[in-house]
């Protein structure tokens, strides 16, 4: 909402969020404009401080637990291997629920039953194992990252809508809890493409005294909805604002191309930490793993951003 007072009706360039918090670049002089009396604190606004960039390096996270271009290895025994390995900070993995409550790692929502596709909530383990082979149980990774690496977890899954409304018997809030209980609620993160998992994730998490980063996916795939559809969803995710603020992520999670198109900037602007997914190109990783564009990258070539950020680390040194 731009001020209006005849003072600043000629562009001084000062504008006020009319939401729960002020513009870090509101002009002093707005606070002592008519319209705004007393200031932002008497409207019940705080100020946002600007997230500048920094010197800290930029993490790395593998994908889907470092399967590099290989989809048959994706969230699978030898590409965690590998994945720690390496010298990432977190590996990243997918998490789903099958129809007997047991969490497995798998991409996919759905698998082909004798043609139909059928989603994994509604089969067992045994039953999705013998359709696509072993399935990476979710308690055998977190053991394996015990100690060593941080987990990146990116939840499939939803609740059914009426268990929302106590975000504790969630499927999520159950996964995430379960991840704190092996890995402590600083060695991980959480992210989902569901508003609604999001929030029930943080609720729980500001509920228990943790300080758990939750992260809403922000680009994902629009294809085959319709057209409607596809530009609502796009342009929901170029602006932000409403569904971070609503499902209450305290991480900022964009896919390359949104970072650049200005939710990177947003995420500054709100002192919020930036994830970018998923870059895999030496130029992209280049660009991304200069300290201060984000705070975490995750790549299906982890080991080329390890390297882009060991060579921006040697550019910085005196």
């Amino acid at each position: 909402m731009r001020c209006r007072c005849a003072t600043h009706r000629r562009g001084c360039g000062c504008s006020v969020d009319v939401g729960a918090r002020v513009n870090p670049r509101l002009c002093a002089r707005v606070a002592r404009c008519g319209r705004h009396a007393g200031g932002p604190a008497a409207l019940g606004w705080r100020p946002v401080p600007v997230r500048r960039r920094t010197s800290d390096p930029v993490l790395v996270s593998a994908h889907r637990c470092g399967a590099g271009v290989d989809r048959h290895l994706e969230n699978t025994r030898p590409a965690l291997e590998r994945a720690l390995a390496l010298d990432v900070d977190f590996v990243e993995f997918d998490v789903q629920r099958c129809a007997d409550d047991t969490f497995v790692l798998y991409h996919d929502d759905e698998v082909d039953v004798g043609g139909r596709r059928t989603p994994l909530s509604d089969l067992t383990v045994a039953r999705v194992e013998q359709l696509v082979g072993p399935l990476l149980r979710y308690e055998d990774v977190l053991a394996a990252l015990a100690g060593t690496r941080r987990a990146h977890i990116d939840l499939k899954l939803t609740s059914p809508p009426p268990a929302y409304a106590d975000p504790s018997g969630t499927h999520e809030v159950r996964a995430a809890r379960r991840a704190v209980e092996v890995l402590g609620a600083e060695n991980v993160i959480v992210t989902t493409l569901e508003d609604a998992s999001v929030r029930a994730v943080r609720d729980w998490a500001d509920g228990e005294g943790l300080d758990l980063l939750v992260g809403l996916s922000l680009g994902r795939s629009v294809k085959g909805l319709p057209v409607v559809r596809q530009l609502r969803t796009r342009w929901s995710e170029l602006r932000p604002h409403l569904r971070l603020s609503g499902s209450r992520a305290n991480l900022v999670v964009a896919k390359h191309t949104l970072a650049r198109l200005g939710v990177a900037a947003y995420a500054r602007r709100r002192g919020l930490p930036l994830l970018v997914w998923t870059v895999d190109t030496e130029r992209s990783l280049r660009y991304w793993m200069r300290p201060g564009r984000a705070w975490l990258v995750t790549s299906n070539r982890p080991e080329v951003a390890l390297r882009a950020r060991a060579r921006s680390a040697a550019r910085m040194t005196p």
